[in-house]
């Protein structure tokens, strides 16, 4: 079950983030036509995306192998099983949501990608959702981590 749970946490991440998002953002868009888009947009395209992309996994790797957990909890709710120590070295050395700002930095690619108000409305939305879930998240963290993670969070910066 547990298992399956992880699993389960993962392929929904992947789904949401990965493929939703800019779905969402290319929607919002009025679905244009993804033709070719000029070599300078498509290298900052490929940049942005595939460097937000490679955070976002390693930091998925370094919190199964180091934290022993899943990054899936949604506003206080436990998807799969959560982390049982505190990070801070790796990914999260660059700041306490190295996962989210690889996100945000993926679907800051797919709106130079798709180059609209409407993709960066989108992505700005996203971003004030998340922020609340990180809100949310932190509060966790204290419960769980208490003095530790206040001397973390006294040291590091949020995104």
């Amino acid at each position: 079950m547990k298992l399956l749970r992880e699993i389960l946490g993962y392929v929904l991440g992947g789904v949401l983030f990965v493929g939703l998002m800019p779905a969402v953002m290319w929607l919002a868009t009025g679905m244009p036509a993804l033709e070719h888009i000029g070599a300078l947009r498509a290298c900052i395209t490929g940049v942005l995306m595939i460097g937000g992309l490679s955070l976002s996994v390693w930091t998925i790797v370094y919190m199964k192998r180091q934290g022993k957990g899943n990054p899936m909890d949604a506003f206080g709710h436990e998807v799969a099983p959560r982390t049982q120590h505190l990070m801070v070295a790796g990914p999260y050395r660059i700041n306490r949501n190295p996962m989210l700002t690889g996100t945000l930095t993926y679907l800051a690619g797919a709106a130079v990608w798709l180059w609209s108000w409407q993709a960066v409305a989108v992505w700005v939305a996203f971003f004030g959702i998340m922020f609340v879930q990180v809100l949310s998240e932190e509060r966790r963290l204290r419960r769980d981590f208490g003095a530790e993670y206040e001397e973390y969070c006294r040291h590091s910066r949020r995104f």
